[in-house]
C-alpha cells in the first residue's frame, strides 16, 4: 500500500471517528430526553413559568443540540477534511 492509501485511510478512519463521536453524543442527549419523558413525567411537567414547562425547554434544548453538532462536524469537515483531502488529491 502506498503512502497516498495510507494517508487517505487514516483520514477516512478519522472522519468516521469524528461521525461515530457526534453520532453518540446525538443519541445520548435524545434517548436520554426520551427516558426522562417516560420515566419522570412529573419533573418534565414542572412548570419553570406560566407557559414553559422543564419539558418543553429540555425538548428546545435538544433541537439546539442537533444544531450544534451538526454545526460542529460541518466546520471540522470544511476547515479539517476538506484541506487535508485536497492535499492528498494533489
Amino acid at each position: 500500500m502506498s503512502d497516498h492509501d495510507s494517508d487517505l485511510q487514516a483520514l477516512s478512519r478519522e472522519r468516521m471517528r469524528y461521525a461515530v463521536a457526534l453520532t453518540l453524543a446525538m443519541i445520548a442527549v435524545y434517548f436520554g430526553f426520551i427516558l426522562l419523558l417516560a420515566y419522570d413525567k412529573p419533573l418534565m411537567g414542572k412548570l419553570l413559568m406560566p407557559g414553559l414547562s422543564l419539558g418543553i425547554l429540555l425538548g428546545a434544548l435538544v433541537i439546539v443540540v442537533s444544531w450544534l453538532l451538526t454545526y460542529a462536524y460541518v466546520r471540522w469537515a470544511n476547515r479539517v477534511y476538506d484541506a487535508r483531502l485536497d492535499a492528498l488529491k494533489r
